[in-house]
């Protein structure tokens, strides 16, 4: 589903992604993983259009993410880490317009806000200005925006930042059902213990290089390591940058 191919990007003379060729297929969840710096946030924005590669290809569902962008974007569900939302709108005229950007019928929209919004718990709030919402429940409405239009694809950047417990597990739950319902799911995450919880294949970045990929029993066996962490911390011990955050 999620197919790239010798993809590279530079900023300047820092090569943030370096040759990553991986394919995801129908209904993996894969989590990738790597210190600050490692090209993380990169690929993730270039998979998701928003960063054109130095060289390379990236496509979705066989559609090229640069050479037929609106295509491959209807099949896009995207949560960044550093979400923008239009702080004046309510939730409900939010939720409206990110169905009004697909294309989706009022009614329909209507009727997934009713299910989506009582999901995440935000029924009660659906008439608050976003201004006024706490980070978990933008968090929320972010989530439940990025489903509205069925993606086959959701690239997720750092998705358990500031949440409390409740919607971290709802989270989980959640991802890890759209993936068994044959959603393809693209997470990066710092958080080591979510990739152990819920990752099918999980892939290491340093340095813009893919080092490690495979499930985790594969990986740990075939490493030698005895859990995720020690994997991890040995594969990345020599890459851990304070990389600025366009190269994350």
């Amino acid at each position: 589903m999620i197919r790239i191919d010798n993809l590279s990007r530079r900023y300047g003379s820092v090569l943030a992604v370096d040759s990553l060729s991986l394919h995801v297929p129908k209904g993996e969840l894969f989590c990738f993983l790597g210190p600050n710096g490692a090209g993380k946030t990169t690929t993730i924005r270039i998979l998701t259009g928003l960063l054109r590669p130095t060289s390379g290809r990236v496509t979705i569902g066989g559609l090229d993410i640069q050479a037929e962008p609106l295509a491959a974007k209807r099949l896009l569900g995207y949560v960044p880490d550093m979400p923008f939302l239009y702080e004046r709108l309510t939730a409900s005229e939010f939720f409206e317009f990110i169905g009004d950007l697909y294309d989706i019928e009022p009614a329909v929209v209507r009727a997934e806000m009713d299910r989506s919004f009582s999901l995440f718990g935000l029924l009660e709030r659906r008439d608050s200005v976003i201004k006024d919402l706490s980070h978990g429940m933008r968090q929320r409405l972010l989530y439940a925006s990025a489903l509205l239009h069925r993606p086959s694809v959701l690239c997720i950047d750092e998705p358990l930042v500031g949440l409390d417990p409740y919607t971290i597990r709802l989270l989980k739950d959640l991802l890890v059902q759209r993936a068994r319902a044959g959603m393809t799911i693209f997470l990066t995450t710092h958080i080591l213990a979510l990739a152990e919880d819920i990752a099918d294949r999980i892939g290491i970045i340093v340095k813009g290089r893919l080092t490690a990929l495979g499930a985790l029993a594969d990986l740990c066996r075939t490493h030698g390591d005895k859990d995720l962490e020690s994997l991890f911390l040995r594969l990345t011990s020599d890459g851990t940058t304070g990389g600025a955050a366009a190269t994350g």
